[in-house]
């Protein structure tokens, strides 16, 4: 006779080691214990008699349990073993279990710590461990869903960190990649979540303005090991933060190495004003340390194809990118405002000096815009002061700021 939910309630043991058997039809069975009250199925497989255990009431009810019952039927009438099944179900739920997201993530950066530099691992790990490890780390990696990884975005969104959720969601997606690449996952979820996040404010381009931070960016160019215009592109984009369009047109004929002077022409300029660049004792060494290689041609940085074109608009950023700094942390226009922000609130340079080096309209007390050469001496000591002060960020020594030039 089959059970009922007041008999499998009430029923007690009887006290024996062997327990009581109850049986509901089809195979289906509680065997009540002193432990405990066991749902099992018997069936034949292969000729062999075998039990299935299908769980423990009461956290297993009796229709749980003939529902169970039931499935295991359907897999008996397809010829498979539903014991065979139920292990394999198990050993992929503890596969998942073992496959946390965390998991995975730390494997991936141990993989792939060759291909960052030291600071930029540093930073990718604590991006993780911050903001991402404490809402998704401890799920399974399979599991996961772009609304989970959109949860912890959020967080870092409701702070005010979108110059960097969107670096974020870029190292899951790697790290969905990584886990689809070994087999923890089916895809990357990130891909869902275009158009989801929300985007710095437009009118500024990404800049890096911390002064470690600045240092970590340094020591990733230094080590940068692209071809060698886009590196001494990228190590003199921060020393002259002229703008990223001047930079990569800069012509020979234009610089001075012995003045140590870079003289842009009007007709290259956003002003339209012919715009003198003072060159630092590096920025010197950078231009002599290239001359060898391109001084024979039109252009210091010609494009790597043919030489009787600038390089790419893209180049530097592209080279940012490659090295793990995402458009919203920093882009090769950002080397003017990491200047402008430093060199006024570390350094304490004049700010009509700063601005005039940046080539914006600059008035003197007259009202009367400043040639090319106006306060040349002193925006050749602020410029000096300016790359002394980058190589003591790039070794990492301790900065002390610099009083105000006269």
């Amino acid at each position: 006779m089959a059970l009922t939910d007041t008999f499998v309630k009430n029923i007690k043991p009887v006290g024996t080691m062997a327990g009581e058997k109850h049986t509901d039809g089809q195979g289906l069975y509680l065997h009540v214990k002193d432990a405990g009250k066991y749902w099992r199925m018997s069936y034949r497989f292969n000729g062999k008699q075998k039990t299935l255990a299908l769980g423990v009431y009461p956290a297993v009810s009796l229709a749980d349990a003939r529902a169970r019952r039931d499935k295991a039927r359907k897999l008996l009438a397809k010829g498979t073993d539903p014991t065979v099944v139920k292990q394999v179900e198990k050993q992929t739920k503890a596969a998942a279990a073992a496959n946390t997201f965390e998991m995975v993530a730390r494997e991936w950066l141990s993989k792939s710590a060759s291909e960052r530099m030291a600071s930029t691992h540093g930073k990718v790990t604590t991006w993780l461990e911050k903001d991402v490890f404490p809402f998704i780390g401890k799920k399974p990696i399979s599991s996961i869903g772009p609304r989970d990884v959109l949860s912890a975005l959020r967080h870092m969104e409701g702070r005010g960190a979108l110059d960097s959720v969107q670096r974020v969601k870029q190292i899951c997606g790697q790290v969905f990649r990584y886990a689809v690449a070994i087999g923890s996952a089916e895809r990357d979820v990130t891909q869902d979540l275009k158009g989801a996040l929300a985007k710095p404010k437009a009118g500024h381009f990404a800049a890096i303005t911390e002064p470690k931070q600045v240092g970590n960016l340094l020591r990733s160019i230094f080590s940068y090991t692209g071809h060698p215009y886009t590196v001494a592109a990228l190590k003199l984009s921060p020393l002259v933060f002229v703008r990223p369009g001047e930079l990569r047109t800069a012509e020979w004929a234009e610089i001075d190495l012995d003045a140590a002077e870079w003289r842009i022409p009007g007709s290259k300029m956003k002003m339209k004003a012919d715009h003198l660049v003072p060159l630092s004792t590096q920025a010197v060494a950078i231009l002599r340390g290239v001359h060898p290689i391109t001084g024979h041609g039109r252009y210091v940085f010609p494009s790597v194809r043919t030489g009787e074109r600038p390089m790419s608009e893209n180049t530097i950023n592209a080279a940012l990118r490659g090295m793990g700094y995402a458009e919203e942390v920093h882009s090769a226009h950002g080397f003017r405002a990491m200047a402008r922000t430093i060199m006024d609130e570390v350094l304490n340079q004049r700010v009509d000096l700063i601005e005039h080096q940046l080539a914006h309209a600059v008035k003197d007390t007259n009202g009367q815009a400043y040639n090319r050469t106006s306060h040349l001496p002193a925006r050749r000591v602020m410029m000096q002061t300016w790359s002394d002060y980058l190589d003591k960020l790039r070794v990492g020594a301790d900065i002390i700021p610099i009083r105000e030039v006269a």
